[in-house]
């Protein structure tokens, strides 16, 4: 049977989303309904709003990428799952709702001790840093990590994830507030992103073993012409707005391995690390060894809001929304 919900809904890509009610069907076979109680904000949000994220559907669309709530009805195919079950969801689309049909295999049990704010928060940001230093860097204890970016929704689960990886962590974020949040979660070294020559101070610290990019631009280059020989950069996201320039000579003669990594792409194609990832996430969360940051909470009819923060570049860590 259908039922009513509220959701921040995209029309078109020339008009702003809104929040608005209509008929939710039942979910399908294969799906889940959620009653959604958090939803994270991502800067593909923002993109998916202009039609510029590479998964961006066809308008009309709910926005919202990941989720946590209670399973208020099951489809007829589904296995595991059960009314009243606590889960988190990674569905690419529909988070920021009230009641959300969801594809059963995106979603993962939560467990009781782990609240529906911190589950919403750390899917993309924890999983996106978790898989991207492990999976596909392999850091290693007493490399040195460089994450840009440092206190945004990405990098400073970078900081956060590789310090309990072992890593000598050098955090980089504009402003003195921001790389006092990093430094609370564990980074060694604070460069201003506005500071002079950061190549040379990444330098004097070492160079970078692994650098862990979620800005792009100039930051990139820096960063590339500090990695030490046989590094690794991971390319995560361009929240500068600027696409870096590869020099594929230098990274030849310097062994550099240039990663581009994007989580969500794994529930297609390879979904068992990811999952396997998740799994280990969750459990540090329940022992509190992570502990998402959440700089904003805020109700559905202010979910625009939140967006204009992370527009703006005024959330740290993650901005999560109520329905």
């Amino acid at each position: 049977m259908t039922i009513a919900t509220q959701s921040l809904r995209v029309l078109t890509f020339d008009t702003p989303p809104a929040v608005m009610s209509y008929d939710l069907p039942a979910p399908a076979p294969s799906q889940i309904r959620i009653r959604v109680h958090a939803c994270g904000l991502n800067f593909a949000d923002l993109l998916m709003c202009k039609g510029t994220y590479q998964d961006t559907p066809t308008p009309p669309f709910t926005l919202g990428l990941e989720m946590a709530g209670v399973i208020d009805a099951v489809g007829t195919d589904v296995i595991g799952f059960r009314v009243g079950d606590r889960i988190a969801a990674f569905a690419g689309q529909g988070g920021l709702a009230t009641y959300a049909n969801i594809e059963a295999a995106r979603c993962i049990p939560l467990p009781d001790s782990i609240t529906f704010d911190d589950a919403a928060a750390l899917q993309i940001a924890y999983g996106t840093s978790h898989m991207a230093l492990t999976y596909k860097a392999q850091l290693k204890k007493g490399e040195r990590l460089v994450v840009t970016g440092a206190a945004g929704g990405v990098g400073l689960t970078a900081v956060e994830v590789g310090k309990l990886l072992g890593a000598e962590v050098i955090a980089i974020a504009r402003g003195a507030d921001k790389l006092a949040i990093a430094k609370d979660k564990g980074a060694d070294h604070l460069i201003d992103a506005d500071s002079p020559d950061i190549r040379a101070q990444i330098k004097a610290l070492g160079g970078a073993d692994v650098v862990y990019d979620a800005v792009g631009g100039d930051l990139f280059e820096a960063c590339f012409r500090a990695t030490n020989p046989d590094g690794r950069i991971l390319l995560i996201g361009f929240a500068g707005g600027d696409l870096p320039t590869l020099k594929p000579n230098h990274m030849l003669v310097k062994n550099i391995s240039v990663i581009g990594f994007y989580w969500g792409a794994y529930f297609g194609f390879n979904p068992a690390p990811l999952k396997a990832s998740l799994a280990q996430l969750f459990d540090w969360a329940a022992r509190g060894e992570i502990a998402p940051h959440i700089s904003h909470r805020l109700p559905l009819e202010q979910a625009e809001h939140g967006l204009a923060l992370l527009k703006a570049r005024k959330a740290t860590g993650k901005v999560i929304i109520a329905p």
